[in-house]
């Protein structure tokens, strides 16, 4: 008995894949980068992340690609990270 499939090199061999775009390194805010930062400047950042989300959101509802819709839970994730960090500030004032 002869073997069913036999590897062989294919005449059209497959492309290789185009790399995956780097949407994270762009947004993602880190914790200890915010600390760093006054209170208004955090404000600051967290206005323009919910602005950049509101677009993020039309985008979504108009047919957007695939990389804004995978952006949308960076950006909310980042607002959430200023806010705590905000947070921990005016409590330490406190």
């Amino acid at each position: 008995l002869k073997p069913r499939f036999q590897a062989h090199s294919h005449p059209f061999p497959r492309p290789p894949c185009p790399p995956r775009p780097q949407i994270a390194a762009m947004v993602r805010v880190k914790a200890y980068e915010l600390r760093s930062k006054t209170s208004k400047e955090l404000l600051k950042e967290l206005d323009e992340m919910k602005g950049e989300l509101s677009q993020l959101r039309v985008a979504k509802v108009s047919g957007g690609a695939a990389s804004k819709l995978a952006k949308i839970k960076i950006v909310r994730k980042s607002i959430a990270r200023i806010l705590t960090v905000y947070n921990q500030k005016q409590k330490a004032e406190a």
